[in-house]
Order: C-alpha cells, then sequence, then structure tokens
C-alpha cells in the first residue's frame, strides 16, 4: 500500500498534507526550508529518498516528537490521503477481511508498478496464530521504516472493518537475500471489535491497566516478548501438513458472515482435463518440483524460453526472481507464497538471435500442490504497453483470451498517456508557480519605483486608469532648500562632478525625508522640495519639517565641494499654509503643489543666509513652544510680500544630533562586552527614533541606519497610509499639549529611544 518512504512525489506531497493539516502552514513553510527541499513535489517524479527521510527527521526536531510518532501518524494520514486521491474503491475490494486485505497488498503493489515504474515496495507475509492473533511479517529494503505499518493496518482495520487493532513488534532481524541485507520486522497482531469494545472495561479503569503494565519490569516484558517470539518460530511456513484448499477452508469457517458460514465448495473425484488442452489453455505456467526441476510447462512460455523443452532442466537456470526480492529456492518460495511472482528469462540462456531484444518478464501467483509435492506457477507476460509488446516480438494472440492481461495491456496504453499528459500538467504548473514569483517580485520592484516618484494611493488611481482629483489642504508645511553659489561652482567644474556632488547630497536628503515621513515633491537642479501634511494629513506636519531641515543642514556638511574642497553651504527656506495638491500631465505624472503657500515658502529660501533655516511666521507659530530653539530675525522686506517679522530655526532642544540623524545609537556602560554581544550589536542596529504623538509607522530598517548611506529611499515616506478626499482633508485628532517655557515643553514631536 506504500512503496517504502521515498522515491515518487506523491509520498513527499501526502507528508507535506499531513504537516498542514495537523500543524499549520507555517510549520511547513518552518520544516521545508530547515530541510532545503523545494517548494513543490510533482506526483510522477522520481525524488531522491534522502530527500524524505531528510523531512521526516526535520519534522521530529520542529515539532519535538520521536520519529515512531511521526512514522505512525505518517502511516494513519497515509492511508486517508490514498482514500481521497481515487484509490478508496480500489483499497476496499483487496479483500473481506483484515487477513485477505494484508494478503493481497502485494499484488496491489504488482498492479501499481505498472504506472510507478521506479517503484519498490515492501512485501507483507501473514501467518494465523491462536485465537484470532496474527503474525505479519513485513520485509523492507529501507531500514527503520517499520512503524509506518501500524499506522496503515490500524487506520484499515478501523475504516473498512470495523476493527480496533494493536500490533506490536515482536522480532526485527536482518535477512540476508539475493539483493543483500533486507530488514524483517514481525508484528503481532491482536483485535476485537467495536461491539466488544463497548462491553469493555471504562476508559479510566482501562488507562490506569495500561499504566500498571507499562511500568512493569523490564524483565517480564522481555519475558513475554521471548515468549511470543518461541510461538512464531514454532510456526511452520513450509506448507506439509493441510493442503492450500484445507487451510482455506480452515480461515474461511472461522466465523466471518453468513455466506461464509454456509458455503463449501465439492470438488470432483478426478481432474476431467488432458495434459495437451491444460497446457494450451494456459499457456504461461510452469509446475517445478522442490529441487526446481520443471515437469510441465505452457506452449507459450516454451516458445519464447526454448530451454524449457530440455529434459530435467531447473527453473533458475533460465529465470531470475525479480519480486519479491528472494534467493531462488522452495523454502523463500514458501515464505512469500501469497506475493505477486515476477520472473524474467536470463538474457545468456536465449537464442543467440533474441539477445538483443527485451527479455521476457512474468508475473503471477505460485500455488503449492502437496499431493505432487511441486509448486505450480500460473502467470501472464508482463507488459505495460503495445509498445514493450512489440519490442518483445509478441502479439495480442500469444496471451489466452480469459487472461485479462489482454485488457490490462490495452487500458494501461491509454492510462500512460493520461500520466504523460498529467506530467507535462504538473510541469507546466510548477513553471507557472516560478513565473508567478518572479512576477510578484517584478511586480514589487515596479511598485516602489513607482510609489517613491508618486504617492500610493495616486498611483494606484492612475494604474486603474481612474482621473486623481485636486485635494485641498488647510494647512501643510513646505520646505525648499538649494545650494549656496550653485551657479559658480556649475562654472569652476565638469559636469559629472556635479552630478556626483548632488546625487551624494540628495540620497542623504532622501533618507532623511523616508526617516522623518515627509513626502519629497520634487528636485530642479540645486532645489530641493519636501512637504509635511500632504498628501495624508498629519498633525506633526511642522515639527517633522523642522526636524527634517536640521537634518539636512547636518548632511550638507558630508557633502564636498568639487572646487574648494569644502564641505557645501545651503540655505533653507519653511512657511506653512494652506495648498492644493492634484496630479498634473500624462507623461511622467507629477504629483504638484498650488498656492501662495509654495511661493511663500520659495521666498523663505532665497531671502535666507547660508546655514541658516529661514522661517516665515506661521512657521513660527506652528513650531513655538514645540521644544525648538528660534531666533528672530527681524523685519525683512520680502519680494512680492512685503514687510515681513521672520526668523531662525538653531536646533531641536529635545533631541541629539544621531535622533534628529537617525544614526545608531551608541552604546554605553562598562568596557567589556561578551563577544555574543557584540556579534549581536553587528547583526541588528539599535537606531534613534524621532516618534511623534501622531505616529503609526514602523520604525525604519536596519538599511536605512547609516547617515551615510547612498541609496535612495525604498517608496513614499507615507506610502501605506489611506488616502484624503478631495476636499476634506483633516487634520489628525491627535494633538499635543504644550507648556509655554521651552525649558518645560513636552513637543507634539518629541524624542524617544525605540
Amino acid at each position: 500500500m506504500y512503496q517504502d518512504v521515498g522515491k515518487y512525489g506523491f509520498i513527499n506531497t501526502c507528508l507535506q498534507s499531513l504537516v498542514i493539516e495537523k500543524f499549520g502552514e507555517e510549520t511547513w513553510e518552518k520544516l521545508k526550508t530547515s530541510a532545503e527541499v523545494q517548494d513543490a513535489f510533482m506526483t510522477y517524479t522520481v525524488y531522491e529518498d534522502t530527500i524524505t527521510i531528510k523531512l521526516i527527521q526535520e519534522a521530529c526536531k520542529v515539532l519535538g516528537v520521536s520519529m515512531e510518532a511521526i512514522l505512525k501518524l505518517f502511516g494513519e494520514h497515509f492511508f486517508q490521503f490514498c482514500k481521497a486521491s481515487g484509490y478508496d474503491r480500489m483499497l476496499r475490494t483487496l479483500g473481506g477481511d483484515l487477513t485477505e486485505f494484508i494478503e493481497n497488498l502485494d499484488a496491489l503493489h504488482s498492479y501499481l508498478a505498472l504506472s510507478y515504474q521506479e517503484m519498490n515496495a515492501p512485501s507483507f507475509r501473514v501467518e494465523q496464530g491462536a485465537d484470532g492473533k496474527m503474525l505479519l511479517h513485513y520485509y523492507s529494503d529501507r531500514r527503520g521504516l517499520c512503524h509506518i505499518v501500524p499506522g496503515i493496518i490500524e487506520a484499515v482495520a478501523k475504516d473498512f472493518f470495523d476493527t480496533d487493532v494493536t500490533m506490536d513488534i515482536l522480532d526485527v532481524s536482518q535477512e540476508e537475500e539475493r539483493t543483500g541485507k533486507k530488514e524483517h520486522v514481525v508484528f503481532l497482531i491482536e483485535h476485537k471489535s467495536h461491539r466488544q469494545m463497548s462491553r469493555a472495561k471504562p476508559k479510566g479503569l482501562q488507562d490506569s491497566q495500561d499504566i500498571q503494565r507499562d511500568s512493569e519490569i523490564p524483565g517480564a516484558l522481555e519475558a513475554a516478548s521471548l515468549r511470543m517470539k518461541e510461538r512464531y518460530l514454532s510456526i511452520s511456513v513450509y506448507p506439509v501438513k493441510k493442503s492450500g484448499w484445507e487451510v482455506v477452508r480452515s480461515i474461511v469457517l472461522s466465523g466471518k458472515g453468513h455466506l461464509r458460514d454456509t458455503f463449501e465448495p465439492i470438488y470432483p473425484e478426478r481432474l476431467w482435463i488432458e495434459e495437451k488442452t491444460f497446457c494450451t489453455a494456459f499457456p504461461f505456467h510452469v509446475v517445478f518440483d522442490e529441487s526446481l526441476q520443471v515437469r510441465q510447462a505452457g506452449v507459450n512460455i516454451q516458445k519464447y524460453v526454448p530451454g524449457l523443452q530440455t529434459p530435467k532442466v531447473r527453473l533458475d537456470e533460465h529465470f531470475s526472481i525479480v519480486h519479491p526480492q528472494v534467493t531462488f529456492n522452495i523454502f523463500s518460495i514458501c515464505k512469500f507464497i501469497n506475493s505477486q511472482f515476477v520472473l524474467k528469462a536470463r538474457r545468456e540462456k536465449l537464442p543467440a538471435a533474441w539477445r538483443g531484444q527485451p527479455t521476457l518478464t512474468l508475473r503471477g501467483q505460485m500455488i503449492w500442490m502437496e499431493a505432487t509435492r511441486c509448486m505450480m506457477y500460473v502467470c501472464s507476460p508482463q507488459l505495460r504497453s503495445l509498445r514493450e509488446l512489440e519490442a518483445r516480438r509478441m502479439h495480442l494472440s500469444d496471451i489466452a483470451p480469459h487472461d485479462s492481461t489482454r485488457d490490462l495491456i490495452l487500458l494501461n496504453q491509454q492510462r500512460l498517456a493520461e500520466m504523460e499528459l498529467s506530467i507535462q500538467l504538473e510541469r507546466k504548473k510548477e513553471e507557472l508557480q516560478i513565473l508567478s514569483k518572479d512576477l510578484a517580485i517584478e511586480k514589487k520592484k515596479t511598485e516602489i519605483l513607482l510609489y517613491a516618484m508618486l504617492p500610493e494611493h495616486v498611483a494606484n488611481q492612475l494604474e486603474e486608469g481612474r482621473k486623481v482629483a485636486a485635494g485641498e489642504f488647510k494647512t501643510c508645511t513646505i520646505l525648499f532648500s538649494n545650494v549656496v553659489t550653485f551657479n559658480n561652482i556649475c562654472a569652476a567644474c565638469e559636469p559629472i562632478q556635479i552630478a556626483n556632488m548632488l546625487n551624494s547630497m540628495y540620497s542623504k536628503f532622501d533618507r532623511l525625508a523616508s526617516f522623518h515621513e515627509v513626502y519629497k515633491v520634487e528636485t530642479i537642479g540645486d532645489a530641493y522640495m519636501v512637504v509635511g501634511g500632504v498628501p495624508v494629513p498629519i498633525g506633526s506636519h511642522a515639527q517633522r519639517v523642522a526636524n527634517f531641515a536640521l537634518g539636512m543642514r547636518i548632511s550638507a556638511k558630508e557633502v564636498m565641494n568639487p572646487v574648494t574642497g569644502e564641505p557645501i553651504q545651503i540655505r533653507v527656506g519653511i512657511h506653512t499654509g494652506p495648498v492644493l495638491a492634484g496630479v498634473v500631465g500624462d507623461k511622467m505624472p507629477r504629483y504638484c503643489l498650488f498656492g501662495d503657500t509654495v511661493n511663500t515658502a520659495s521666498r523663505m529660501e532665497s531671502h535666507g543666509l547660508p546655514n541658516k533655516v529661514h522661517l516665515s511666521p506661521t512657521a513660527y507659530r506652528a513650531l513655538e513652544n514645540q521644544g525648538f530653539e528660534i531666533i528672530e530675525r527681524g523685519e525683512i522686506d520680502v519680494k512680492g510680500k512685503g514687510k515681513m517679522t521672520t526668523y531662525f530655526l538653531i536646533q531641536n532642544l529635545n533631541a541629539s544630533e544621531d535622533e534628529v540623524m537617525g544614526r545608531p545609537l551608541t552604546r554605553t556602560g562598562p568596557a567589556e562586552v561578551s563577544a555574543q554581544e557584540s556579534q549581536e550589536s553587528q547583526d541588528s542596529k539599535t537606531l534613534a527614533i524621532m516618534r511623534y504623538t501622531d505616529s503609526w509607522q514602523l520604525p525604519p530598517k536596519s538599511d536605512t541606519a547609516s547617515a551615510s548611506d547612498q541609496s535612495a529611499p525604498k517608496g513614499s515616506p507615507v506610502m501605506g497610509q489611506e488616502s484624503v478626499e478631495a476636499a476634506g482633508g483633516q487634520w489628525s485628532s491627535d494633538q499635543t499639549k504644550t507648556r509655554h517655557s521651552a525649558n518645560h515643553t513636552l513637543p507634539s514631536g518629541f524624542c524617544a529611544l525605540f
């Protein structure tokens, strides 16, 4: 019923289904990552055994359970998974009881091998014991996987036969078979029906007895195990006492249903068929004695293996056993009497002209005949398709009309075509999944680039083909800056030097804009423009822009003038007031601001002084009593505005330079730091975070921690916030109460360490 764990993707898919169903999708992702396996498995693709073994071992570590528990749980789930995968009816018809079911498992594996040609299935053999007990012999090429069997058998017994089964391991050994070491495990199976279980002892009493039984001394357990082992070893597997029909009759009459209780077959006094007719009616059969000497053979098996016509020839001289993988002697064959046997003709014994074509492979049943002390092998050619039939130069007429192998070849021909189509579909599906993931990554990159140029809600509307209506913002804070003597620098330098200087400066400004969550509107030449409170209104817009301006002034000191080699100087102007914002243009659309507030902010910059942050009266009132040091410049004549009393922003009294810049904090404390702490400090930097009362976004990522980082910000500083209706944008209701003294104030833009 299972093909030893490993090989086909069906097994790994079942394991994936188990983990997801019992422990969740996250556990499977963690397990898959730790085991370093691919994302998906294809049903008909062959995988290495090590993949499945690694998955099971990692499951033990991740889930904290033993290998035995995982394998048994896998066995239970594998049975349900097979039923859900379309094998339900096939499994139900294997046998009328648990014994018949197990005895026909090898036949099922032989049939499935037509489709799963690389399947390496285990073998099962059942022995009837006293009091309804059974001994199940399990043979496998793989060691340590026997605990899957109890999970499968117990689930089958409960589901198909309404029986609760307990399975205990009596013996585990290694048998030297034809292919080497083969694990041989003997299980003791005890079962009783649910009706008997209902009259059993109460659960609490039963549990207490189980605990008492489990707590017995190891010596008693070992003695009991030895007694059971002696009992199963004393049972003869060589059918010398009873004929096959007598054994079947004793099983049939053991009380399993009214039909079995009343039916008894009638046998003729003699066999009414002559030898020639029998050999023609069953063209593929061989009768051989205990020494493997061939006594009789069908007409067509003689046709394709001419050596069988030689008198006193041994069967093992012309055939080898492919399945089950046992030594070719009568004792080993009797051990697996309930298994389907696959025999393959030896190429070296065939006529020389035939050795270039595929050899004949037979599949059938071994039947022991006690009266003649001979074994009869009734078989058919093992062929999967018409192509294999032609390759062996055979015809459908060579197979007896009553043999279903004819129909099986034709049906399997169609199934193989369907399987090939299924494999192609699975491959296409896997390719599409990979392409889908790659597309999602590229889409994310495109979105990041798009959100860096336009606000997120605006970009989404344009992407959907909708027009973006202009919105009025009742109050916001706008900043302009430019480089002092920029025209003189341009006249004295090469263009590439100017481009490098501006790129270095703007990269630092962009990082600060993302850090303080203000929106970068545009750059024209050496002019840099940002706004706070647009496109999403926020109450601390003035404080954010002010802190951004202080950071600009510090960052400018790190950018060198290519002419003098000295730090450049910048002028900064800030104004607070209402604006109208919207998208203009179809080609390369830009989110632009309109209104007198923009002009006034520009005038504050142009009338400012080098390395000074120039404030308008409204900007001063927005920052007053908010923890900033501000000095009055006095009354000046502003072009187009007349006389205005303006101010200079000096510093933030409640924030250090590192906090304004968002730099990593310097560790303070004992001089001696452990190696582990040192490594942790390198892996994750502690940042100085500007926290505002209306902040909701997470702290900046570590890739923005360094003030000297030259990379542009990854997206708009307001990415992810809700859009504002065109004409009804309102400020955040989270306003902070302030005191009038600058030295005892709790500003709406305060600094905290995160």
